[in-house]
């Protein structure tokens, strides 16, 4: 098995590649157009096939041309806006490997998380206020749910891999996130959306 981190230092934006090494099949999670010529070189290197791109959620509207350019990958696209044929918990193969679709809007309102082993790619689901493209979730509502009837009743050790970065980090666990998250830990709904709804007035008011 292959599992390799690719973080943009400028943006702090992070894309995983995963593959099943024996098969030579791959999955790019969060991929982005700008890095089309390492991509493909990283697949290149290790003869792999790209069996599907996953997008956790995207900000197209600020770049129109990022599905264009992430379709010259070549591979089938999953993202929460284009993707009405799968299914919350339909499995996705590459090669031996198993990766599992959640859906979990919130952040924007199409969000996918993908399961794969003991790890979760959430993208900007715990980023609540720390999404450099999106400063505040598009749903609220549907955020706590995702995060609280989803993401919290994995297994404490589960790894939870970011779309960005948090305060230098990729990733954390779910007991970590449970207990210590700035914005779930120790609150209730109701606690939670009256402080996105102070940072929103206070965003406005800048």
């Amino acid at each position: 098995m292959y599992f390799r981190i690719l973080n943009n230092e400028a943006s702090g934006e992070l894309t995983y590649l995963l593959a099943d090494q024996d098969a030579r099949e791959a999955v790019l999670i969060d991929p982005r157009g700008r890095d089309l010529p390492l991509l493909a070189a990283l697949l290149a290197e290790r003869e792999l096939r790209l069996r599907w791109v996953l997008r956790t959620h995207h900000h197209d509207q600020l770049n129109p041309q990022e599905t264009t350019l992430l379709a010259g990958l070549g591979a089938p696209m999953i993202q929460g806006d284009a993707d009405a044929c799968v299914q919350d918990g339909q499995v996705l193969a590459f090669g031996d490997e198993l990766m599992r679709v959640l859906f979990t809007p919130g952040h924007t309102p199409a969000c996918r998380s993908f399961a794969w082993r003991d790890r979760l790619f959430c993208g900007g689901l715990m980023a609540v206020d720390a999404c450099p493209q999106q400063p505040l979730p598009a749903d609220p509502e549907a955020l706590w749910d995702s995060v609280t009837q989803r993401v919290f009743n994995l297994p404490d050790e589960t790894l939870l891999f970011a779309g960005h970065e948090r305060r230098a980090r990729a990733v954390s666990t779910v007991l970590e996130q449970r207990r210590w998250h700035p914005f779930f830990a120790g609150v209730s709904r109701d606690e939670f959306l009256a402080r996105v709804a102070a940072l929103g007035r206070s965003t406005a008011a800048r």
